[in-house]
């Protein structure tokens, strides 16, 4: 699978060799983006209608999903998650109530405005600087629609860098960030990939899009974006991720935290979920599913 998203870019090679007029392609890859924001922000747009019509809504989630798995380092299957992850979410062997009384099929606490197109940009030769951009540009159509705010879904880890650069941007200054994660995705670059899902709190930090980043408990934060890693959770519990390190946190480790957080949710993402390396009953999507209702019973009021 390590070769997922590249026939794209392969593609705009061959076009490149035969002389094709680079305006000619670059006029179709902006036709396709347009496309691909338009369906996106007319969704969030009819949400967003729909939720100011039924009125006494503070702040309502609102999925997103960022289904991008080219920046990863080792295996590209969370590419893939999103679909199970919202699969897992409506599966008919658990409720739709979250542990603090939301019911997730009252439209007011979860709405949903579809993916990113990553793929389909990919194949038209949009490289990774344009496509960053346009996730940038999604979160911030999704957060134009109040009373919506982004929980995306991923992906692996490289798609929060966009995220939260668009939640800072238009929140208008930087947020403090609750980063549950096995790594800390620092590296300054990693096998030359400066946007690698290693990379991308680095390019948070750097951008001055977080005011603190907190890897341990966020207890008293203020506009806090959550970053949940699956790979944060000891693999008894998830074992389908693509860096699986035992002697991680248990998922009950994971909802105490979340649940005794004291702070105003602006936005958060799930990301790391390889559907690949899950157990063939889906364990590892209800897991990533249970955190995807609760993080919008701490969102949506």
């Amino acid at each position: 699978m390590k070769n997922i998203g590249k026939m794209g870019i392969h593609y705009l090679q061959r076009l490149n060799a035969a002389n094709v007029p680079k305006d000619l392609i670059e006029k179709g890859q902006n036709r396709v983006i347009e496309a691909s924001l338009t369906l996106i922000r007319e969704r969030a747009k009819l949400k967003g209608e729909l939720l100011r019509a039924l009125g006494g809504v503070v702040a309502s989630s609102s999925l997103l999903g960022v289904p991008l798995g080219h920046n990863s380092s080792f295996l590209q299957g969370p590419a893939f998650a999103p679909p199970r992850i919202r699969e897992a979410i409506w599966c008919g062997s658990t409720n739709s109530t979250t542990e603090e009384g939301e019911d997730l099929k009252d439209p007011r606490v979860l709405t949903d405005v579809g993916d990113v197109p990553v793929q389909e940009l990919r194949d038209c030769g949009v490289d990774d600087d344009r496509l960053m951009s346009i996730i940038s540009e999604s979160v911030k159509l999704v957060m134009e629609e109040e009373p919506l705010r982004p929980l995306v879904l991923g992906g692996d880890h490289s798609i929060s860098f966009p995220v939260v650069r668009a939640v800072s941007e238009k929140l208008g200054g930087p947020v403090d960030i609750l980063h549950l994660d096995a790594h800390p995705d620092i590296y300054h670059e990693f096998e030359g990939n400066k946007y690698s899902h290693a990379s991308s709190f680095a390019r948070i930090m750097e951008g001055g899009y977080a005011r603190r980043l907190l890897q341990k408990l966020g207890e008293g934060v203020k506009g806090v974006y959550i970053s949940v890693d699956l790979d944060c959770l000891d693999p008894a519990f998830a074992p389908g991720v693509s860096h699986i390190e035992p002697g991680g946190l248990s998922f009950r480790d994971v909802l105490n935290i979340l649940h005794n957080l004291k702070g105003d949710v602006v936005a958060a993402d799930v990301v790391e979920f390889n559907p690949q390396r899950d157990t063939v009953d889906g364990m590892t999507a209800m897991v990533a599913a249970k955190l995807v209702r609760e993080l919008t019973a701490k969102i949506s009021k």
